[in-house]
């Protein structure tokens, strides 16, 4: 998607260097959370993709559908207008504070996507746009995933399609520090397989003129 370069939303990451991971990736986007959403607050009038997948699950998921990694929350708004119940939920509290102004009447909540503010099995879907590309290892990601999701509820992800990492210090004028995680499909299929989370069906498509070129990838999965 964009971002500095490449990358659409916010979402935790803990590699070999564990919380500190983490709480850069926090860190970074508090820094740029209102830079952020005036940038990229109006990205999905140019991407007919992602609009019509969003689409699908926004007609088709019965119960709460969770923006995960919301960023600005324009994911969160456009299935919100289409009219699913919504909440959306980021690692940056400033990032949930821009966002909450931004778009009232959302409920938006700061938390890590692998321990998130829900119940077992209280949602009946989840997007996840562009935000587990800061998670290494996704195993504990889509088991959060399937914890929250009632049976048959439906996970959305996205994703930059590689097997690269890389890292940017400099974004929207500020000093960060991010690791952006390319993943395969089979390496993001077998993460959701094992987590409970079965694979439905996959698309790629190549950057739209306005993005850095790089594949994305999004794979739609029921939990079992």
């Amino acid at each position: 998607m964009t971002g500095p370069a490449w990358y659409d939303r916010a979402g935790p990451v803990r590699d070999e260097r564990g919380r500190e991971r983490t709480d850069e990736t926090r860190r970074g986007y508090d820094e740029v959370a209102a830079a952020y959403a005036e940038r990229f607050d109006d990205e999905l009038d140019g991407k007919p993709l992602d609009r019509m997948l969003l689409d699908l699950v926004a007609h088709s998921v019965d119960g709460v559908l969770a923006d995960v990694g919301c960023g600005p929350g324009h994911v969160a708004a456009y299935l919100r207008d289409r009219g699913a119940a919504v909440v959306g939920v980021d690692l940056s509290p400033h990032m949930v504070e821009v966002t909450t102004r931004r778009h009232p009447g959302i409920p938006f909540r700061a938390a890590d996507m692998r321990a998130l503010p829900a119940d077992d099995g209280e949602w009946g879907g989840i997007v996840a746009f562009y935000s587990v590309i800061h998670v290494p290892d996704l195993s504990a990601v889509f088991r959060e995933f399937a914890r929250v999701l009632r049976p048959d509820g439906t996970a959305l992800v996205s994703f930059h399609v590689g097997d690269e990492v890389r890292h940017v210090e400099k974004f929207l004028g500020r000093t960060i520090s991010l690791d952006f995680h390319f993943f395969t499909r089979p390496t993001v299929e077998a993460a959701m397989a094992g987590a409970g989370l079965e694979p439905r069906a996959y698309l790629e498509r190549r950057s739209y003129p306005a993005e850095v070129e790089t594949t994305r990838g999004y794979l739609l999965a029921r939990r079992a």
